[in-house]
């Protein structure tokens, strides 16, 4: 499964800067979520949903969803 946290931080109308401040890491620790290079934890995970107004049904996207929209 993919996620896709960019996504959801800018439809939250969200910076990087003030979700790294809001989880207390770096902007860059949030940016390397967002290119997946690293992954939060399952605490980060439930406050960006918090953050996001959303669900963690709502992060991931199925790996079949994820491929087809790279042909």
């Amino acid at each position: 499964m993919k996620i896709r946290l960019a996504a959801l931080r800018v439809n939250a109308k969200l910076s990087q800067d003030y979700v790294a401040n809001a989880l207390h890491v770096s902007k860059s620790t949030v940016g390397k979520w967002e290119n997946y290079k690293t992954s939060p934890t399952a605490t980060q995970l439930q406050q960006l949903c918090d953050l996001y107004h959303c669900t963690l049904n709502d992060v991931f996207i199925p790996s079949k969803l994820s491929k087809e929209s790279k042909k």
